[in-house]
């Protein structure tokens, strides 16, 4: 079951990625987060550093705090509602979305003032990210493994919001070019 749930929520952000210049799905990279803490997601959806990102690459690993990070937790639920969750509070993870297996649930947390506060579904049922417009997410439907979540995030990319989003992402990506082209040192926001 975890392999199943990791493919297809690793399917679902890659579809997202795929609608989004700029965002990157990465699934189980060692994150360099601190000087004392290397964890592998299993999955995590990032910015690219050039779209405004938090993160960079440091030698052949991912460095920094990955916007959101998706944690498929059976046997290392302890862990994934423990120690991880605190690590990727502390790093400065925005949001952590963990997939429990046993008893089927998901819970989807965005980091505000510095503590994670889970996210409410809307009154449709669906779950919204709030760093990645147009990223929705029916709980219901991450059960279903012919299509986990993708009938509310096929809508999702086709939102105002993605769109404004995608704008965004591209005008940042834009000065990050004519700063880099300037001959200037592109400004980073890495974690």
């Amino acid at each position: 079951m975890h392999g199943d749930q990791h493919a297809n929520m690793s399917g679902w952000l890659w579809f997202y990625a795929k609608h989004t210049p700029g965002c990157r799905v990465c699934a189980d990279a060692t994150w360099v987060m601190n000087s004392d803490a290397v964890p592998q997601p299993d999955i995590a959806l990032r910015i690219l550093p050039e779209y405004g990102g938090n993160t960079r690459s440091i030698g052949k690993y991912a460095g920094g705090a990955p916007e959101l990070i998706v944690e498929v937790s059976d046997s290392s639920s302890s862990r994934d509602l423990g120690v991880k969750l605190e690590l990727y509070q502390r790093s400065g993870v925005k949001e952590y979305l963990t997939i429990l297996l046993k008893p089927k649930r998901v819970i989807w947390r965005q980091l505000t003032r510095g503590r994670y506060k889970e996210i409410q579904p809307q009154e449709d049922g669906v779950i919204c990210s709030r760093v990645f417009p147009g990223l929705w997410l029916e709980p219901s439907e991450v059960w279903n493994l012919d299509l986990p979540g993708m009938p509310p995030l096929a809508l999702g990319v086709k939102s105002p919001e993605h769109a404004a989003f995608v704008r965004k992402l591209a005008e940042k990506h834009k000065k990050q070019v004519m700063v880099g082209a300037a001959g200037l040192e592109p400004a980073t926001s890495c974690v």
